[in-house]
């Protein structure tokens, strides 16, 4: 798989366009079905990246990472999980710059909008990560007088997040940001790719390896 020399050159940090698919801890460059997609930059027409497309095995594969992981990540504390959504979100401001500029070639917003967006989904980010250590339970009346109702909140399993691609960074960051948990996300819509999330995923990863996710590419087939 490849990215363009163009869009590299556009970059402060070439190693944020990503041209792999995450899955668990491990990025894929090729997928079982062995076929890829093209992703064009709208406003010219060119091939900026060519991706893996993801087939039912890697799916299953992502699945049963994440099952894993959320065993160990549903012991840690909503401090914990806070510092590690603050983590992302201060990837996501430091490199808003490069993932604007990622999102503008890969699907043609204007780059101050697309700089917009990448701040709006940091901002998502930021305030689940603080609501993290409010996760307060409920004492609920009794409808009985010898009995005491009392709601905790704890992560229960692996959530799979199928998102629009209108605002590829918004979406995607509000469905993670809010579950705090294992996650298996998946793209459908065809030639545009995840990779602006793909590169906050990567930072995030290389600083904290007990994350559990994976993110999926397809053509929307």
């Amino acid at each position: 798989m490849t990215i363009s020399q163009k869009l590299r050159m556009k970059l402060k940090d070439a190693s944020l366009a990503v041209d792999k698919a995450l899955v668990g801890a491990e990025w894929l460059s090729a997928s079982s079905i062995g076929t890829s997609f093209d992703v064009t930059n709208p406003s010219t027409g060119e091939v900026i990246a060519t991706l893996p497309d993801m087939g039912r095995e890697e799916v299953d594969r992502a699945v049963n990472a994440a099952f894993a992981a959320q065993k160990a990540w549903a012991t840690r504390t909503v401090k914990d999980r806070a510092a590690i959504l603050r983590k992302l979100y201060d990837l996501m401001v430091a490199n808003a710059d490069d993932l604007a500029t990622i999102l503008t070639m890969e699907m043609g917003k204007p780059w101050p909008e697309a700089r917009g967006e990448i701040l709006y989904g940091a901002s998502y980010v930021e305030w689940f990560g603080e609501e993290a250590k409010r996760t307060y339970g409920d004492t609920i009346p009794g409808h009985q007088a010898d009995k005491r109702l009392i709601v905790i909140k704890q992560p229960v399993g692996v959530v799979d997040a199928i998102t629009p691609w209108n605002f590829p960074n918004a979406m995607l960051a509000r469905k993670i940001g809010a579950c705090s948990c294992s996650w298996v996300q998946h793209g459908f819509q065809a030639r545009c790719p995840d990779a602006a999330f793909r590169a906050r995923s990567r930072h995030t990863r290389r600083a904290r390896r007990t994350s559990a996710g994976s993110l999926l590419s397809t053509d929307g087939d």
